[in-house]
């Protein structure tokens, strides 16, 4: 997904989700509806923003100095005790970003939601498909305050990521 366009990787959701997909025999036996359905904006929404936090995040783990995994093994820590008191917390500002990275990619899908959830509004309507439609629409003034309203939620979710980034350090330092 993350090379590829976003209406194709829609298109190999739809292959696997939808109603003569993969797995459109299996979901219609279980009456479960995943097409044209908020899921469907969340599943698209995370698997075109994946790859950004798995590879931000593998590199913040492959960082982590193995000499210090070593140690705690050599303790007699078992290998998830090194993950969750060692790799993981020398990683997590790394992480951290990949989480803010998938997240600002997810919160402007566009390609991949339009496929496979649609642009119903008041059902599958995401933020980034109701100011295409108001702009299509020449409906200007909602499409500028959609656009606001986008533009301070990310600079909200940067902010508050910066302020515990720099209360972590501050509560390390002392």
């Amino acid at each position: 997904p993350l090379v590829l366009p976003p209406t194709v990787v829609g298109y190999y959701l739809l292959f696997v989700v939808g109603g003569h997909g993969l797995l459109g025999p299996l979901l219609a036996a279980t009456q479960i509806q995943i097409i044209f359905t908020w899921v469907a904006a969340a599943i698209a929404s995370a698997v075109v923003s994946l790859p950004l936090m798995v590879r931000t995040s593998k590199v913040a783990i492959e960082s982590v100095d193995p000499s210090l995994e070593k140690a705690a093994r050599t303790l007699g820590s078992p290998e998830w005790r090194v993950l969750l008191d060692v790799t993981l917390p020398l990683s997590r500002r790394g992480i951290l970003a990949g989480v803010v990275l998938a997240f600002a990619r997810g919160l402007g899908e566009f390609g991949a939601t339009l496929m496979v959830a649609g642009n119903i509004p008041g059902r599958t309507q995401t933020m980034p498909l109701a100011i295409y439609s108001a702009v299509q629409t020449n409906k200007m003034g909602e499409a500028n305050l959609l656009v606001l309203i986008m533009t301070v939620v990310s600079f909200i979710v940067l902010w508050m990521v910066n302020r515990w980034q720099r209360e972590w350090w501050f509560r390390k330092a002392i």
